[in-house]
């Protein structure tokens, strides 16, 4: 299939690249896509953490911190492959952060020092109007489930990072 190896290319290219965290960024979307099978979640989000940071991979970073804008160019380049219920997670991961730093300062406490760093980048917390336009998305629970998995599992040295390929079948299951 050809996202499958349009995925595995990038996963070996750009995908090695580290973004201000102690994995690679292939590490950490395979860390955050094998918990979220692991404390099971739905097909669409597994998919869905595997590819949120997509984004990073598709253009040159804006900083030692890849791309702050990789939740909107990640959420359509999964969009032309998957439904909504993979791309529109994918798409609001960055949102669910704000959100959820919004509404929760001990959220933001439990933040690694690189994503403090990029919600700076990503513009900050919520007004509530934004808040409001987030909660109104069907797909918001699904994005703050793949954020919240992300920032507890995702980043973890030390421990064993599944290969792509345990994902493909999943993978070819979803693709349109």
């Amino acid at each position: 299939m050809r996202v499958i190896e349009e995925l595995a290319s990038l996963m070996a290219g750009r995908g090695q690249q580290n973004y201000g965290e102690n994995v690679t960024i292939a590490e950490h979307v395979l860390l955050t896509a094998a918990a979220a099978e692991m404390v099971g979640c739905s097909e669409s989000v597994i998919a869905a953490c595997l590819l949120h940071d997509v984004g990073h991979w598709l253009d040159e970073p804006d900083d030692d911190f890849g791309i702050h804008s990789h939740a909107g160019s990640g959420g359509m380049w999964v969009a032309q492959y998957f439904d909504l219920d993979v791309s529109e997670p994918v798409r609001l991961h960055v949102d669910a952060k704000r959100y959820l730093c919004t509404v929760d300062s001990e959220y933001y406490d439990c933040l690694s020092e690189a994503s403090k760093y990029t919600l700076t980048q990503q513009n900050g917390l919520m007004a509530e109007e934004e808040a409001d336009v987030f909660l109104a998305n069907p797909h918001h629970q699904d994005a703050i489930t793949l954020r919240k998995i992300e920032d507890k599992y995702g980043k973890r040295t030390g421990v064993s990072v599944p290969k792509f390929e345990h994902f493909h079948s999943l993978l070819e299951k979803l693709v349109k």
